[in-house]
Parts: C-alpha cells; sequence; structure tokens
C-alpha cells in the first residue's frame, strides 16, 4: 500500500485554511471549552467558599474539563469534515482526485491531532490562567492519557462518519452531541463508584472511563494502577478497529450506489 504523504497533507492543509475563515469552528475550538472551563471553575469555586470543595476536586474537575475535549476533538474533526464534503457535495470530486481511501481517513485523523493539541493547548492555558489549575501536574502520564482518549475519539468519529456514509446528512446531528454519549459513563466529572450499578457495569467497556479513573488516581495518590491503561488501550484497540472496518464498508457501499448520492 503505496501512501502519498504530500496528499494527506494537502488534505489536512485544505481544512486548515478553511479553519482560519470559518467562524463557527473557531467558536467550536476556543469559544465552548472556555466557557466550559469559566462555568465549572465559577461553580466549583462558589461550593468552596461555602466549604463543601477543596482545592484538588477543583483540580480534578477542571482537569476532565479538558481532557474531555481530547475525545470531543477527535471525533468531531472527523464527522464534521466529512460532513463538510457532503454539504458541499464535493465527496466525487475528492475521489476524482489521485487520492485513496487510506489517505483520506490519515488526513481526517491528522486533522484531529493537530486541532486537538491547538484546543487543549489553550484550554489548559485558561484554566491555569483563571484557576491556577495546571494539568501538567499529571507528569509524563499525560502522555498516554491524551493517546488513549485521542484514539478513543477517532473510533467514534469514524463509526459516526460510516452512519455519515450510509445514511446521509439526516442524521448530521450526532457530529455535534453523538461524543457526549460517552460523558455519564466516562466518570469525567465524578468517580465511577459514585454512580449506579448499572452505569458501572456499562462503564466497563468504555476505554475513556479507565483513563479519568486513573487521572482522579494520579491526582489524588501520585499513583497509577497500570491496569487502566492496559484496560483502556486493549478496549481502544477493538474499537478502533471494528470502526474503521465499518467506515471502509459503508464508504464502499456508498460508492457502489453512488457517492452523488449523499445530501
Amino acid at each position: 500500500m503505496n501512501i502519498n504523504w504530500q496528499r494527506v497533507w494537502g488534505i489536512i492543509l485544505r481544512h486548515l485554511y478553511n479553519f482560519r475563515h470559518a467562524y463557527d469552528r473557531i467558536t467550536d475550538a476556543f469559544y465552548w471549552p472556555s466557557l466550559d472551563i469559566l462555568i465549572w471553575g465559577l461553580t466549583i469555586s462558589a461550593l468552596q467558599t461555602a466549604g463543601n470543595t477543596k482545592l484538588l476536586q477543583i483540580t480534578m474537575i477542571l482537569t476532565g474539563v479538558i481532557l474531555w475535549y481530547v475525545i470531543w476533538r477527535g471525533q468531531y474533526e472527523i464527522t464534521v469534515s466529512i460532513l463538510e464534503e457532503l454539504w458541499s457535495e464535493n465527496l466525487v470530486n475528492l475521489f476524482v482526485a489521485p487520492i485513496s481511501l487510506v489517505e483520506w481517513v490519515i488526513g481526517l485523523l491528522g486533522l484531529g491531532f493537530i486541532k486537538l493539541f491547538i484546543t487543549v493547548a489553550f484550554t489548559a492555558l485558561v484554566a491555569w490562567f483563571l484557576y491556577a489549575v495546571n494539568i501538567f501536574t499529571l507528569g509524563f502520564i499525560l502522555i498516554p492519557f491524551i493517546i488513549s482518549l485521542l484514539i478513543t475519539g477517532w473510533a467514534f468519529g469514524l463509526f459516526v462518519g460510516g452512519l455519515f456514509l450510509r445514511y446521509g446528512t439526516n442524521i448530521q446531528t450526532l457530529a455535534w452531541a453523538g461524543g457526549y454519549l460517552l460523558m455519564p459513563f466516562s466518570g469525567t466529572y465524578y468517580p465511577l463508584s459514585s454512580l449506579p450499578q448499572w452505569v458501572q457495569k456499562v462503564a466497563m467497556f468504555i476505554p475513556s472511563s479507565y483513563i479519568f479513573e486513573g487521572m482522579r488516581q494520579v491526582l489524588f495518590t501520585h499513583t497509577l494502577d497500570a491496569t487502566f491503561l492496559y484496560k483502556s488501550f486493549l478496549l481502544n484497540a477493538i474499537y478502533f478497529s471494528l470502526a474503521l472496518w465499518f467506515f471502509v464498508a459503508s464508504f464502499k457501499q456508498a460508492r457502489k450506489v453512488g457517492l452523488a448520492h449523499l445530501k
């Protein structure tokens, strides 16, 4: 399989050029994450003033907010980029060019990584500036945390993208809202042990739940049970493989029917 990295970079660069002039994309990258940090920070500060919370809990929740955007951006860039091709009816033109499906997928994944870096760096700076919360206190363990969460986002994005290739833009709301289906079972803001038993059982099959549990363990005890990482990466490997298979199968089916029918 020959991959032309210039074509991959061309796909990424095309979307980055659009990003500069698309105010809705800029809003999604900076405004909403900043608003989440501001609202959660003010809420927890109010509870702290009332004596109901501690500084460590503020750090835990705001770190959870920042890490959640790793998942969200990973899936968002894939799904919305596919939607943009469908909205502009450009999918046929895209594959008339000498671009393979593999190159397109790698380009979308790379785009998600670049946008993720921008958003996470910005929200981390906002959290530090407003509330003196520094996510880098997690140390080098932050790297595998981010990698695992990014793969979770990619897997979900490819799955939803496959649905778009099968059913078109009728289900486009999944690009924005779909990722949030994972949040209640990920334990983003709270320990899973505080949730009902049925939620805990579902969370066992969600890769991100192990990362957020591990994040809290590191913040509270400065140690990490490596089992959290093993389980998270194992589940990610399974889900990413299945999502990629589904995406490729959906693309092949759409090609048989005709890419032009997707609207």
